[in-house]
């Protein structure tokens, strides 16, 4: 280090004053105050706990600290800018600090160490809690580092200084362990820091960017060449340039890839082959970026660290073909339906350098991480032993949900948590159902799907959301507060906001809402045209980027769909509608959009409300009580699984190792063409296609001659050719994930992991799925019940994430089949629940199908418009001689119906919307 600076830095004097009188005005004084050369930078109000404590101090400085005193000049040490940089409020257990001073208004944040992840400080043996104030904090060397290197100041777009920001406990504590861990160990290794939501994660990844770019050894070499930063943060790149500026007085040290793909490649080279000290990248860029490092690694001997933020994208290409190895079968059908993918994900698809990167540090930044992340990226408590139960990969670094609730950082958001059921019953509207058998699963599933986009269910749904949202969420934060609905597909939501659009409208409410969802669908019972996020029919309102378009005080409620359930910041959403079904880590991801905390002048945000028509109080419970404190591992995944694996596909005799180095030779071969690949792996294929083929049409004529044996021998062939290309699968998953820790050094585990790749696409086999015909059924009864508002309380015995088990066990179960109408009639069972006929849906379609026998309304509804119709006098007359024909059956709703013209009204616009009255018309006069 250079002699003079080395001299200047030991020059710097600071000093500690009691009792300090800081204005002319008064006699008030400061317990300390500490100065820099001379200079005040903090100051302090100490306080013992036997009598008061950092509460009382925290209201000194708010009531009797005042900066500028009605009729007085200034207070020059209390002032901003230009007094101390720091206020701390200090007892014997916490210790609270403030960079403003702003009388009443002030706002002090804990610099606590935090009490066994909840907040506070743990019990010193020594003496007081707080001792690391000054044994740690104020000492020399970390006074002037925070100082120097910490402290930074915030401007606002005219580069006006409003604000300091200085590092809570836990952002200075991870920093600084994890620079110290880098200097002891070198470059290449990987580091969790698992920050709840509300920790300053922004901040966090702007020290560790600088100061790791900084970074220099014992022989003042610098450790790594460049630090590649990964955000979907819109304002990290800023804040880092801003805050390395402030450090170094330098411009031109950080550099951002955004460009289209196209370009990306280019800039990434030559930002990190010109020593830039820090690159920014979106996800999107991620990919690349990784790419570059580690071939900068390995070919010049530069060292890079990786620091990747907790960032969600929809991922194509390449990315995408890597992703499928890693993802779970749930995970890759959210991302079919356009949902997102995190940067873990990607970090463990990318990671092709296998069990080392040398050369390359990974730092890892996220409030929930997966079983799988914490076995890639987690310490062990032994390093020099292999994980396993007794030492189990854990993070690095810690700041728990539950100090970040309990010290403010984030509102707890089960505290207004309530549950609806649904009860139902379908009938086939008087005609006969196929008697066809089908698969139980498939029609299941293609049942519930179909009553959750039936136009009833939505409607009511849709009124309880929108009365709920203006009688409960809409007045918080004077008026300003907003909502999200969470809904299971695409075309949930094209039909939830067509639905929340038409009831907003019927109503008169002054509300705006927005949809959001990835590409196009396809709906035609919406409309004639495929529906997109820009759709006019949709978000006619829509200007530029719906993230912004949504902060307007115009809109109040979003709708989305595999879509900003992670990563989305919005500080005024107060509620939250879900109607889809939510588990473990994505439960408390999406219900983790409410969280953030707000305060503005005397507005605080201190209450959020869930509505959850989809899932259980307890499994919500469940899942978040796994990140509630340090998410742990139940166990690490076995690395002998691929081994045995590879043994157990070599063993069936469906391919040879001949044909397996033919495959990795084409595709290692830099000459290669693709029909080299294709003429490669081309023979294989198509002997295990016609192998299936056959198998199926011998199962076929063994059937159609009544031989079950050789039926049964026909089918088991089937099933043992879909259970291989299934193992092919969990292979390249296991492969992927565990290459990355254990080095399996043989390329025979390698080469199978390439030819296995090129074959799964090529065998389509065992794909089949039977349609199920849902055109006759009809939803006869419907009804939602709420649980009841409840506080889920966190706390108590948490679910440990599970590692990869069992991988290749695949089995063809075979398809339970069933009657159509048998299905049906279970499903009622299941559902009906406390259903009566003086079901609103009920009586509805009760009415429906008097209206049906009129035929003056279908020859009306043959020849209008739909508006036209429905300002048909004999319309209104019909209804009221249904419901007068209805009263045997309902006597009650009926009465009820023809005392009020009010009911009649709503009975007709049920009936005109969701009810399809007038569609059904048309199609009895067609």
């Amino acid at each position: 280090m250079n002699p003079e600076i080395t001299a200047r830095y030991h020059a710097n004097r600071l000093r500690v004053v009691r009792q300090v009188r800081y204005s002319v005005a008064n006699e008030k004084c400061l317990d300390l105050v500490l100065f820099l050369n001379g200079i005040p930078v903090a100051t302090a109000e100490l306080k013992t706990d036997f009598t008061q404590g950092a509460q009382d101090a925290v209201d000194q400085y708010r009531f009797d600290r005042k900066p500028h005193e009605k009729g007085q000049a200034p207070e020059p040490l209390l002032s901003f800018p230009g007094g101390a940089l720091v206020h701390f409020a200090v007892s014997d257990s916490e210790v609270m600090m403030t960079t403003r001073l702003e009388g009443p208004g002030t706002r002090f944040l804990p610099f606590n160490k935090g009490d066994h992840g909840a907040k506070g400080n743990p019990v010193n043996p020594l003496g007081h809690r707080t001792t690391y104030l000054w044994e740690e904090i104020w000492v020399r060397d970390s006074w002037l580092e925070i100082l120097g290197r910490y402290m930074v100041g915030t401007r606002d777009a005219k580069k006006a200084l409003t604000g300091m920001i200085f590092p809570r406990f836990h952002q200075l504590d991870a920093t600084r362990k994890l620079r110290a861990a880098v200097l002891e160990e070198g470059p290449g290794g990987k580091y969790l820091i698992q920050h709840s939501a509300g920790s300053g994660k922004t901040n966090s990844i702007a020290w560790t960017a600088h100061q790791l770019a900084d970074l220099h050894d014992a022989s003042d070499a610098k450790v790594f060449s460049s630090v590649v930063v990964v955000s979907d943060r819109t304002v990290i790149d800023t804040q880092l340039q801003e805050a390395i500026f402030a450090f170094e007085r330098t411009t031109g040290v950080v550099a951002t890839i955004t460009n289209d793909s196209g370009a990306k490649s280019g800039q990434l080279a030559e930002a990190l082959a010109g020593g830039k000290k820090i690159v920014v990248c979106t996800i999107q860029t991620f990919p690349f970026a990784l790419k570059a490092v580690q071939e900068l690694a390995a070919t010049t001997g530069k060292r890079f660290a990786v620091i990747a933020d907790e960032a969600h994208s929809s991922q194509t290409g390449e990315a995408a073909a890597k992703l499928k190895q890693v993802l779970s079968a749930e995970e890759l059908a959210a991302v079919a339906d356009g949902g997102e993918i995190g940067t873990e994900d990607i970090l463990a698809a990318q990671l092709a350098a296998k069990a080392s990167s040398a050369g390359i540090s990974f730092v890892a930044f996220t409030a929930t991480p997966k079983a799988k992340t914490l076995e890639l990226f987690g310490r062990r408590p032994d390093p020099s032993a292999p994980a396993g139960p007794a030492n189990l990969p854990a993070p690095f670094h810690v700041y728990s949900m539950r100090q970040a609730i309990e010290e403010g950082f984030i509102l707890d958001v089960l505290k207004n948590y309530t549950p609806y059921s649904l009860a139902f019953k379908l009938a086939s509207d008087g005609q006969a159902l196929d008697d066809k058998e089908v698969e139980r699963s498939s029609a299941l599933k293609s049942l519930m799907s179909w009553v959750k986009l039936h136009p009833w269910n939505i409607s009511q749904k849709v009124a309880i959301v929108v009365e709920h949202y203006r009688a409960m969420v809409m007045p918080l934060l004077e008026g300003r507060a907003k909502a999200m609905v969470v809904v299971e597909s695409r075309k949930e939501a094209v039909r939830w906001q067509l639905a929340m659009q038409s009831y907003i409208a019927e109503k008169g409410y002054p509300l705006g809402t927005l949809v959001a969802f990835s590409g196009e669908v396809n709906d035609p019972e919406s409309g004639p045209d495929p529906f997109s996020e820009t759709s006019k029919a949709l978000n006619p309102g829509l200007k530029g980027d719906i993230r912004e378009t949504f902060k307007g005080a115009g809109f109040h409620v979003l709708i989305v769909a595999n879509k900003f359930q992670t990563g989305f910041d919005q500080p005024l959403l107060c509620g939250m509608y879900i109607d889809r079904r939510l588990a473990g880590i994505q439960a408390v991801q999406t219900l983790s959009r409410l969280n953030r905390a707000y305060q503005s002048g005397g507005v605080v945000k201190d209450t959020t409300y869930v509505l959850d028509f989809a899932n259980s109080a307890d499994d919500i419970l469940t899942a978040f009580k796994t990140y509630y404190e340090t998410a742990e591992l139940q166990d690490v995944t076995d690395p002998n699984q691929v081994l045995d694996l590879r043994a157990k596909l070599d063993g069936l005799g469906y391919y040879d190792e001949f044909e397996v180095d033919r495959v990795v030779k084409a595709e290692l071969n830099p000459k290669a063409t693709h029909a080299n690949l294709r003429a490669a792996i081309e023979p294989v294929a198509d002997r295990l296609l016609k192998a299936f083929k056959a198998a199926r049409d011998a199962e076929a004529k063994a059937r159609a001659e009544g031989n079950d044996k050789a039926a049964v021998a026909a089918k088991q062939e089937q099933d043992a050719l879909v259970v291989f290309r299934s193992n092919m699968g969990a292979f390249l998953r296991l492969y992927a994930f565990l290459s990355q820790i254990f080095d399996y050094g043989a390329t025979a585990i390698e080469a199978r992991s390439l030819f296995y790749r090129r074959l799964i696409p090529l065998l389509d086999f065992g794909r089949e799925r039977e349609g199920v015909d849902l055109s006759k059924l009809v939803l006869t009864h419907h009804k939602l019940s709420t649980g009841g508002k409840k506080d889920l309380l966190l706390g108590g015995g948490a679910e440990k994430l599970k590692p990869m088990t069992e991988a290749g066990s695949a089995s063809v179960q075979d398809k339970e089949k069933a009657l159509l109408s048998q299905i049906v009639e279970k499903l009622n069972d299941l559902f009906t629940g406390d259903l009566t006929d003086n079901d609103q849906l009920s009586y509805a379609m009760t009415v429906k199908g008097k209206l049906l026998e009129n035929t003056t309304l279908a020859q009306q509804a043959a020849n209008n418009h739909k508006e036209q119709f429905g300002n048909s006098p004999n319309l209104m007359n019909a209804i009221v001689d249904a419901i007068i024909d209805a009263v045997d059956a309902h006597s009650t709703m009926s009465k009820q119906a023809l005392e009020s013209p009010v009911i009649q009204k709503g009975l007709k616009d049920a009936l005109m919307g969701p009810g399809r009255l007038y569609e059904a018309l048309r199609e009895r006069a067609a």
